[in-house]
């Protein structure tokens, strides 16, 4: 099934800050359900220097429509950094069965 679903890929310094962004898109039904990984290592380059930190990895599920200026909003509100990440990468194809929920879920 061709989908216009897709994820949004997110990190927080915290669990409990990756909980709080994933509970509010997931009320406000913007996203069908965000994954939250165990900690991850992320090395990056933010102001002139070489970072390292650990980090949580959200994996938001959603339609590509809902992917708006209010969903990053909702995002930036919680996240205690300058600049967080929020992506989107297209779902190219799928279980019919899940597709469908994520589009249930979600706002209409």
């Amino acid at each position: 099934m061709k989908s216009e679903t897709i994820i949004i890929m997110m990190t927080a310094p915290s669990v409990e800050v990756a909980e709080k962004i994933a509970e509010i898109l997931v009320e406000s039904k913007l996203a069908a359900c965000v994954s939250i990984s165990s900690p991850i290592r992320s090395i990056y380059s933010w102001e002139g220097k070489i970072n390292r930190d650990n980090e949580f990895l959200m994996i938001a599920k959603t339609r590509a429509d809902l992917f708006s200026e209010e969903f990053i909003q909702a995002v930036k509100r919680i996240h205690p950094y300058q600049v967080p990440e929020i992506i989107a990468i297209p779902i190219l194809d799928g279980s019919t069965d899940y597709l469908a929920w994520i589009s249930d879920v979600t706002r209409d």
